[in-house]
């Protein structure tokens, strides 16, 4: 493990947020800020976080017409995101919109492009849950067209469930961004995620980074339940 992989996953209010970001510092690199803390508290949330020295991955999903998500892309290239997501289902045109326009602002802004990552098949979709919105492929069949759409694209790289790991390493090749939510240790209860694997086991199968959400933020003391996910993957456990 060349650095530390696991992204944190904040999908709580601000003041916890906050808190437990305070406890995670020196144990991971990552956070993620979602719908959920994001609506509720705006582009300063990012600010504040980056202020206790963490990268943030801007995880909001971009889907729309191309216009509207490259002005989107651009204000999160601006708050210096490091990473941040759309709907590969937007189709190649709306994916390019957010890659350009995100590198321009960045550049104009005198910050690091973000990667663009492209959102396949949600985690908490199963074959049967494709079928239930008209998509007649398995769930591996939909994540490798789309992301065969999405590196066209220009996109830095997917957002998939461990399952398809290996195949998107694959496909993107190795300098891209896999990043793998579905991601629950052995002693955590799997929550609504449907296609799911060990943060040790997504990481064999090709990812580079973890989200993990609930297993760090429900436990009685996250920096613990951190620490303890991060022996298992360095394999003293």
């Amino acid at each position: 493990m060349t650095e530390n992989p696991v992204i944190v996953a904040l999908d709580l209010p601000k003041d916890e947020a906050l808190e437990l970001a305070d406890s995670l510092r020196g144990r991971v690199r990552w956070l993620k800020v979602g719908m959920t803390l994001f609506y509720a508290e705006g582009p300063q949330i990012v600010s504040r976080l980056q202020e206790k020295g963490f990268d943030i991955f801007v995880d909001l999903k971009l889907h729309d017409i191309p216009h509207q998500v490259a002005g989107a892309a651009a204000q999160i290239a601006r708050l210096g995101a490091g990473m941040f997501t759309v709907h590969a289902s937007g189709g190649f045109g709306m994916m390019s919109a957010a890659v350009e326009s995100s590198r321009r602002a960045a550049e104009e802004a005198g910050l690091a492009a973000p990667a663009v990552l492209a959102v396949t098949v949600l985690t908490s979709i199963d074959d049967a849950g494709l079928a239930e919105v008209g998509v007649s492929r398995n769930s591996l069949e939909q994540v490798r067209l789309l992301a065969e759409l999405a590196k066209r694209a220009g996109v830095g790289g997917v957002v998939c469930s461990p399952w398809e790991a290996a195949e998107m390493r694959s496909l993107m090749g190795e300098g891209a961004f896999v990043v793998t939510p579905g991601v629950r240790p052995e002693w955590a209860e799997p929550g609504d995620q449907s296609r799911i694997a060990t943060p040790k086991a997504a990481l064999a199968a090709g990812a580079s980074h973890l989200v993990i959400g609930r297993p760090i933020t429900a436990a009685p003391v996250p920096a613990e339940a951190t620490a303890r996910i991060l022996s298992e993957l360095e394999g003293d456990q």
